[in-house]
């Protein structure tokens, strides 16, 4: 379980421990967590759920894949550390990670 903190736009967070292998898109919708939309559900098809990962976790997550790329091109607001959520899956090595969302998702 890892504790993860998500930072809406104008700084509230919002702390929530998210089990091994739950996406973080996942944790955040079910908690409602204002500004991760994921409307499409996880399949990486919508990119309602970026956030913007801090260089320092980079390397403890897995490397953007094409269609996570492509829909990232696409995207409002997007910038070199954004990422999708519904493509992030919580694990120990993450406990304490904080990421941001941007102002709007659409």
């Amino acid at each position: 379980m890892a504790k993860i903190t998500y930072i809406e736009h104008d700084g509230k967070e919002h702390t929530l421990e998210v089990a091994d292998g739950t996406t973080l898109m996942e944790a955040a919708v079910k908690a409602s967590v204002p500004g991760i939309d994921g409307d499409c559900g996880g399949a990486c098809a919508c990119a309602t759920c970026m956030v913007f990962v801090p260089e320092e976790w980079w390397d403890k997550i897995p490397p953007k894949e094409d269609m996570e790329e492509t829909m990232l091109e696409f995207a409002e607001n997007a910038e070199a550390n954004s990422r999708l959520s519904c493509q992030i899956k919580a694990a120990p090595a993450l406990d304490g990670m904080r990421v941001s969302m941007p102002k709007s998702q659409h």
